[in-house]
């Protein structure tokens, strides 16, 4: 693993764990077991490291996704490739939801003017189909935004909540890892559902 792996690693673990103000640049060299000088040399500021973080974060899975939201599929089977595809980001990448809260509760302003962030919600392509279909009277009359956000909403709420989840319902990370997968399909229905005439 690299210096800059290392710090990354460190911090992003303290992140979660303690929140981005209660985190020192001091904690984060000491879990690296490096030295500060050399923290401060790849990264200059323990802001720069959070935002190197957040974007590396986002940018792993945003094209795929966007790649589905703007292909040619037909609605329905977009919407069914999405739901599956997001869940399987958040379940190779668990700490994804609880980063993007944090960075959310952190500084949304800030948020809101990186294009990273603004490429992991453009959702044109998809609200101009969603709207064709509308007004092909294929589907019923719904706010493509309303919708987008019940679709993101129920792939990611399970993730924020999964320890409790986990004990209320005696799962071992495989059992939840199965559980996520049965969502799938019962999400990418639902949402059908409440579209269809």
């Amino acid at each position: 693993m690299s210096t800059e792996e290392k710090i990354k690693k460190a911090a992003l673990e303290l992140f979660l764990e303690k929140g981005f103000e209660r985190t020192s640049i001091r904690d984060i060299a000491a879990k690296a077991n490096i030295n500060i000088a050399l923290l401060n040399y790849h990264f200059k500021s323990k802001e720069n490291l959070f935002d190197s973080l957040f974007s590396e974060l986002i940018s792993t899975y945003t094209p795929t996704l966007n790649n589905i939201l703007s292909s040619g599929l037909p609605l329905e089977e977009k919407i069914t490739q999405y739901v599956s595809k997001y869940i399987d980001i958040l379940q190779e990448n668990p700490r994804i939801t609880y980063f993007v809260l944090s960075v959310l509760q952190r500084n949304p302003e800030k948020i809101k003017k990186l294009q990273i962030f603004q490429n992991l919600y453009d959702t044109g392509n998809f609200s101009t189909q969603f709207l064709s279909e509308i007004k092909k009277r294929n589907i019923k009359t719904y706010d493509p935004t309303q919708f987008y956000i019940n679709m993101v909403s129920l792939i990611t709420f399970p993730f924020t909540i999964k320890p409790v989840i986990q004990e209320k319902n005696n799962m071992d990370e495989k059992d939840f890892a199965k559980f996520m997968q049965e969502r799938k399909k019962i999400i990418a229905d639902l949402l059908i559902l409440s579209i269809k005439k």
